[in-house]
């Protein structure tokens, strides 16, 4: 059986278009939390679309970049300052199981949050996953819409076991 070569090219351009795209949403993911974690939450604006989605449930919502700023706009902020005892601070993310699904210029996918940050002066444990959703624009991924469902955010002195769960931003 002869293998034709334009094909097979074909074929392999696709696959390589793919791993591409996939690690350019990958570093995208990993983007966002850099920013905040490194305290560059001015730069999380430009990770989305201009009529981008935050959707962090009780914690708030935002669309469009504007909107989305000033989500971001007091974290990581200097924790010796006077304020540094009231909001959120600190803050430290890690993820885990980046899941994509591919479709063209757009695609979904999720990742599991492990947070630690310093909330009104208490220190916090954070489990979340971030649904995304993402758009291809001029040879960019960008988010289209970033949604947290909170898993539970307590002090760490109290702990996941009891039945209050969302502790944080009330």
């Amino acid at each position: 059986m002869a293998i034709n070569l334009e094909d097979r090219v074909k074929e392999l351009e696709a696959k390589v278009a793919d791993l591409y795209d996939r690690e350019a949403l990958r570093d995208l993911r990993y983007r966002y939390h850099e920013c905040i974690n490194e305290a560059q939450t001015a730069e999380i604006p430009d990770l989305f679309t201009e009529d981008g989605e935050l959707d962090f449930a009780h914690l708030g919502k935002a669309k469009g970049r504007e909107q989305i700023k000033a989500v971001f706009s007091g974290l990581g902020r200097d924790a010796s300052a006077p304020d540094s005892r009231r909001g959120l601070y600190r803050v430290r993310q890690f993820i885990h199981n980046h899941v994509l699904k591919l479709n063209g210029d757009r695609a979904s996918g999720y990742a599991y949050l492990e947070a630690k940050p310093v909330y009104n002066g208490e220190s916090y444990v954070v489990a979340a996953r971030y649904n995304d959703e993402y758009v291809k624009r001029d040879g960019r991924w960008r988010f289209s819409k970033m949604s947290l469902t909170p898993f539970f955010m307590v002090p760490l002195k109290e702990g996941w076991a009891g039945d209050d769960l969302l502790k944080m931003g009330r």
